[in-house]
């Protein structure tokens, strides 16, 4: 595995909320974890990680939250599904990455609100490890929803529209 993959892998992990993420390709696998708990298998998280690697991901500790952010109203992000989603049939992001509405900055997205999509049909690209994954509609219907915006980090199986 290229070490430019394992070092985007690392920066994935800093930058989301995750405590764990495993990647197989083919006979090849990773997996890197936060705070420093042994797998039941009993070697270290980063095992499979080069040294030089090891040292960058896991040298800093993770910040602490500051205590003023306990008491802060939560984000729209992290409030209950039930409020801030309507009904329908959940579109969500198969991986952790970027999500992109485009193909290209300049294109125009290839979904928006209201428009009607058929199954199988592309409603979203996401990036993970400089790969630009296709994201298809599994059903047809109408967008009613988006909730992401262009360029946003995504967590796995964060929702990402609707399709009424």
């Amino acid at each position: 595995m290229d070490i430019r993959k394992i070092k985007k892998l690392i920066e994935l992990l800093e930058d989301s909320s995750l405590s764990e993420i495993e990647i197989v390709e083919g006979e090849e696998s990773v997996r890197l974890s936060r705070g420093g708990q042994v797998p039941a298998h009993g070697m270290p998280p980063n095992y499979f990680l080069p040294a030089d690697v090891q040292a960058a991901a896991w040298s800093a500790p993770a910040p602490a939250a500051a205590p003023a952010a306990a008491n802060a109203t939560p984000s729209p992000q992290e409030s209950p599904e039930v409020e801030s989603v309507p009904e329908g049939e959940l579109v969500r992001a198969p991986m952790v990455g970027t999500y992109y509405a485009a193909s290209t900055p300049d294109a125009e997205p290839f979904v928006s609100l209201g428009q009607q999509v058929s199954e199988g049909e592309t409603m979203c690209i996401i990036e993970a490890m400089k790969m630009f994954n296709q994201i298809e509609a599994e059903a047809s219907g109408t967008v009613v929803a988006i909730l992401v915006e262009n360029g946003q980090p995504v967590e796995y199986d964060q929702p990402l529209f609707v399709i009424r």
